[in-house]
């Protein structure tokens, strides 16, 4: 069992979206920044990175497929290394230091929710695209599917329809 002098594990959703930079805006200034080196969590920051899709599919069994892929593939990698160091300046601006940053391929419903126990965290925090119940049942939604299936509480941090 854990002591209590160990902290609890907090995962946060990033993506390249305006919504997971406001949640990780938002985690910081409430859960980090106020309390210095005596926060209450261990912040864990996990991107999703698509898996590219099979080469057959994009350009059939020809040669133009073959070259097609690796291409797909490092703008992947390039823009999941870029979400990551997005997120650890991000959070050295707000003094916050003591961050792990992973980048794991797959859906991200399902990567998030591996981490989840993995890490074994007592929070995920998810920031909303805000779509509709008509967008949310085309799109299917991250969030909803976490907070049904993710061992933790989680948190959904919504962006203010209003400046106040």
């Amino acid at each position: 069992m854990a002591s209590s002098q160990e902290k609890r594990i907090m995962v946060l959703a990033m993506d390249a979206h305006e919504h997971s930079n406001h949640a990780l805006e938002w985690t910081l200034d409430h859960f980090f920044t106020p309390f210095g080196a005596n926060a209450p969590f261990n912040l864990v920051i996990v991107n999703a990175k698509p898996s590219p899709p099979p080469a057959v599919s994009m350009a059939g069994p020809g040669a133009l497929g073959s070259e097609i892929f690796p291409a797909v593939q490092v703008q992947l990698k390039a823009n999941a290394e870029q979400i990551a160091e997005k997120a650890k300046q991000f959070c050295a601006s707000k003094s916050v230091l003591e961050v792990l940053v992973e980048v794991v391929e797959g859906d991200a419903r399902n990567v998030l929710c591996d981490a989840v126990d993995r890490h074994r965290a007592s929070v995920l925090v998810l920031g909303s695209h805000g779509y509709g119940a008509i967008k949310r049942a085309v799109l299917g939604s991250v969030s909803d599917h976490c907070a049904r299936h993710a061992h933790c509480s989680v948190m959904i941090v919504k962006r203010p329809k209003f400046k106040y």
